[in-house]
C-alpha cells in the first residue's frame, strides 16, 4: 500500500525545520556573546593590559592597544587531591598543611568523598569537612563550590578532597 502525503504536510515540516534552526542560531549567538565576556574577577582586582613594546619606547599616537588578557578564566582539569582524617581541629591543620604549595591560587570547584559504610554519616562527614575549607584558608577558599559526595570505604572520619584550581 502506497501513501500519499496529505496536502499542506510539506509547508508544516518545513515551518518546523525553520523553527528547530531558529533555535539552533540563537543558541549559537548566545554563546558568542557568553564567550565574549570579560572576567569580572580580573576586573575587580583592577587586571590592566600589559605595555606592548611600542607603549613602553613612548607615547605614539599610532600604537594599538595591546590584548587585555581579561577573558574568562579556565578550571584546570587535573584536580589536587589530599587526603584528612580526624576532628574538626586536626582536619584543618592536614588542609592548611596539604595546601601549602598552593598559596595564592583559588579553588574553583572542591569535590569532597567522607568515607563510610553508612552513606548518611560518610556525606555528613564530606559537608563537615567542607565546612572547615575556609578556617584553612580562607583566601584560597572564598566563593569555591563544593560538593560533599560518599566513598563505601570503611575508612570512618576520613575524607578525600579532589581541589580544582582557577587556571594562573
Amino acid at each position: 500500500m502506497i501513501r500519499r502525503p496529505r496536502p499542506g504536510r510539506a509547508r508544516a515540516d518545513g515551518l518546523a525545520m525553520a523553527g528547530w534552526l531558529f533555535a539552533d542560531m540563537l543558541l549559537v549567538l548566545a554563546l558568542v556573546a557568553m564567550g565574549d565576556q570579560g572576567d569580572p574577577v580580573a576586573a575587580e582586582r583592577g587586571a590592566r593590559p600589559s605595555p606592548s613594546a611600542s607603549e613602553s619606547a613612548g607615547p605614539s599616537p599610532s600604537a594599538s592597544p595591546s590584548p587585555t588578557g581579561t577573558g574568562p578564566r579556565g578550571v584546570e582539569h587535573d584536580p589536587v587531591t589530599i587526603r584528612v582524617s580526624g576532628d574538626d581541629t586536626a582536619v584543618t591543620a592536614q588542609i592548611r598543611a596539604a595546601t601549602e604549595a598552593h598559596r595564592g591560587r583559588q579553588a574553583a570547584v572542591v569535590l569532597t568523598f567522607g568515607s563510610n559504610r553508612d552513606p548518611g554519616l560518610g556525606q555528613a562527614y564530606a559537608h563537615t569537612v567542607n565546612g572547615l575549607l575556609p578556617q584553612a584558608r580562607p583566601e584560597m577558599f572564598a566563593g569555591a563550590t563544593t560538593r560533599d559526595f560518599i566513598s563505601l570505604e570503611d575508612n570512618p572520619r576520613h575524607a578525600s578532597l579532589e581541589i580544582y584550581f582557577y587556571t594562573r
